[in-house]
């Protein structure tokens, strides 16, 4: 088991990664008073795990889904960790994927101003990306993550025991955030070329996520709350990727991860903005994971979407994150009707291909 440290102004978290490290770490928590925020999925395949974890402790069991990170879901969290009798001196255990650890941290940043907070990640997506940087929010009025908070938890824990039980539609989706470090950082780009034909194998995944961990540390304590330009970058392949869930809603948020990254390398060449023999690499690397990225007809419409992002400073501007070549990404920003012209071209060379 690995060990990082992650210091920031408002909290020291520690991320404890490897086999064991859920057996190990739950087993000084049993006993504390302990909320459980988890999923019907989640509570389905490890239902003896959690009662072996945690004991007869209080839980909330979320519907499984994106559907879930909702207002109305938060305020009955909010309202079973009341009835529980959830005080100052608990903890808020968030065992799942992003939905539940985007979701249970907001309920632990708004109770009492503030509880304790442990992550347990049951997905490679969390694993590698949302899990780590205290980044919580639930999506409103079809925004995605519109109502948040930055609230970092003491503690996560990533342990490759439950990426067993996954289906490989969600190894999928964790390679799209996965492929995203690869376009911030050499070494695991290096990492994905090397291991390009054997990107579901768990023993890849073991090693790449902890490197994957490791990147998003070391930037998010530059840039706790993305004020400072260093965080954006973690942001690759999102604008377009988010505008897409939010239109179409047909794919997981990684697989649209990895169809935004798509798009904006398109655009980031267009633009030549994106060294050549660069972008086409991870155009490989993408289409090993989905083999045919989708022309959407009315893509430029979709994009419109991307004027809600978080990124952006005004509407009429949308901003994005590109890769630019090995170990550097670049922030583009375009008028909003140049960005949807583009991603409409892209679609339309996308079918030409096919």
């Amino acid at each position: 088991m690995k060990t990082l440290t992650i210091n920031t102004p408002s909290c020291q978290s520690t991320i404890y990664c490897g086999n064991g490290a859920f057996a190990e770490r739950t087993a000084l928590l049993k006993g504390k008073n302990l909320f459980i925020v988890t999923d019907s999925n989640v509570y389905r395949l490890y239902k003896s795990h959690i009662s072996g974890a945690f004991g007869d402790c209080p839980a909330y069991i979320l519907p499984a889904g994106e559907r879930s990170k909702n207002y109305n879901q938060l305020l009955k969290i909010l309202s079973a960790m009341l009835k529980a009798g959830v005080t100052r001196s608990s903890t808020v255990v968030a065992l799942g994927g992003g939905v539940v650890g985007d979701i249970a941290g907001l309920a632990a940043s708004l109770y009492m101003r503030g509880v304790n907070l442990v992550q347990i990640p049951t997905t490679l997506l969390a694993q590698v990306d949302s899990s780590v940087g205290g980044k919580t929010a639930v999506d409103f009025q079809g925004v995605k993550n519109i109502i948040g908070a930055f609230y970092q938890p003491s503690e996560v824990i990533v342990d490759p025991l439950f990426l067993r039980t996954l289906p490989r539609r969600e190894i999928r989706c964790g390679l799209g955030e996965i492929i995203k470090y690869g376009a911030l950082d050499k070494n695991i780009y290096a990492s994905l070329c090397k291991n390009a034909r054997s990107l579901f194998s768990e023993d890849f995944f073991e090693g790449i996520t902890y490197d994957c961990i490791a990147h998003k540390a070391a930037v998010v304590c530059a840039d706790e709350r993305d004020t400072g330009g260093k965080r954006k970058t973690l942001n690759l392949g999102h604008t377009t990727g988010h505008a897409f869930e939010l239109y179409y809603k047909r794919k997981s948020h990684g697989e649209f991860v990895l169809i935004g990254m798509y798009y904006e390398i398109f655009i980031a060449k267009r633009l030549e903005r994106c060294e050549n023999n660069y972008a086409d690499s991870l155009i490989s690397l993408i289409k090993r994971v989905i083999k045919n990225i989708p022309a959407y007809d009315d893509a430029g419409k979709a994009a419109e979407f991307a004027k809600y992002d978080k990124k952006n400073t005004q509407t009429s501007l949308i901003s994005l994150i590109a890769p630019a070549r090995e170990d550097e990404s670049v922030e583009i920003t375009l008028p909003a009707q140049e960005y949807c012209a583009l991603i409409a071209e892209c679609a339309r060379k996308l079918k030409e291909k096919t």
